[in-house]
């Protein structure tokens, strides 16, 4: 019988929508120690799921995703009955859980830190991911959850720091030295490139990172309540029945003055990519755009944030899906943008 499971360090990987939260993550397993297996769990507050096809799982690397809301809330007793099932069945070295940009993190901090896994898991450094430009945006700097994620924080990652000016970087650096507690750290992450020795080795620590809940979120948890359908979940529950050929399955949600436009096309169904990056790049710029596409030049991840556009390749291949996000009574009509989609970007239509 293997030995009981106990202070297996988890890293909370915190930050706003299209902070890069997704990209960093991918830099620290690119520096995982060989002997260690990590598990990651990726929230998404959007209903299709897009940023667990980011990442390509092996015997040393177990991903799970949790979309279709905030599991800081909504997804709360979810989420744990997940990772209960998730420690028992890979025994993971380290744990990484990404929330979603909409996620506040109090109260999946009450979670890990419950009674559930008590000498299981131990929270180590809570990481905040900051854009320095989107604090040009007063509406960011005064939304409750984009500041407690950054309060409740030990570290901050600031990335796209190519694409920001050096008064936006100082400016950030400077907002930040505000902040109380004071963080332990403060570094820039270009690309997302942040060196693993500043989350373990010698110096590792637990988190100390506390504040109070949010009223929107916690009126969410218990809105979800723990009732009966946590019982018997298992990890395969979350992987959706595939659409059919030339049929999506559409999916929309609504929850904290976001909403959510997600679609999944049948993995035979093939993309015109020059075409589909016009309709998408016809989107209002305020929209956080990704997804990933079976297209004529191959499987292909598309990412829109903060006006910045990304096509990489991917290594998904079950479906194509595409999520859009934004201000409630912001998104387009869901009807019109499938039937372009169909109409000028899918191949043979």
């Amino acid at each position: 019988m293997p030995a009981p499971l106990a202070n297996v360090p988890v890293h909370v990987i915190t930050g706003f929508l299209g902070s890069g939260k997704s990209t960093l993550i991918h830099r620290l397993i690119d520096q995982k120690p060989a002997d260690e297996r990590w598990a990651v769990l990726v929230n998404e507050f959007g209903q299709v799921g897009i940023d667990q096809a980011m990442f390509e799982e092996r015997d040393d690397l177990i991903v799970k995703g949790l979309p279709g809301g905030c599991l800081c809330c909504q997804l709360a007793f979810v989420m744990q009955a997940t990772l209960v099932n998730l420690l028992h069945r890979y025994r993971p070295d380290r744990l990484i859980i990404e929330p979603s940009g909409l996620g506040h993190p109090a109260g999946l901090l009450e979670v890990l830190r419950g009674e559930a896994f008590e000498g299981v898991l131990r929270v180590a450094d809570i990481v905040a991911v900051l854009d320095p430009r989107r604090l040009d945006d007063p509406r960011a700097r005064s939304h409750e959850t984009f500041r407690d994620q950054l309060t409740l924080a030990d570290g901050v990652a600031l990335t796209q720091v190519d694409l920001a000016s050096r008064e936006q970087l100082a400016a950030a650096k400077a907002w930040l030295a505000k902040l109380w507690p004071a963080k332990r750290w403060v570094t820039e992450a270009p690309q997302g490139e942040l060196s693993l020795s500043r989350l373990i080795g010698d110096s590792e620590q637990t988190s100390v990172g506390r504040g109070g809940d949010s009223e929107a979120h916690r009126r969410l948890r218990e809105a979800a309540g723990g009732g009966p359908g946590v019982k018997g979940v298992v990890l395969e529950a979350f992987t959706a029945p595939l659409p059919e050929p030339g049929r999506p399955c559409r999916e929309q949600g609504e929850a904290l003055g976001h909403a959510t436009l997600g679609w999944r096309w049948h993995p035979d169904d093939r993309f015109d990519l020059d075409r589909l990056a016009l309709v998408l790049g016809e989107l209002p710029a305020h929209l956080r755009v990704k997804g990933v596409f079976h297209t004529d030049a191959g499987w292909k991840f598309y990412n829109r944030a903060e006006g910045s556009v990304s096509l990489t390749g991917s290594a998904w291949r079950r479906d194509s899906r595409l999520e859009v996000i934004g201000e409630t009574g912001c998104l387009p009509d869901a009807e019109a943008l499938e039937a372009t989609l169909r109409g000028q970007a899918l191949k043979g239509n």
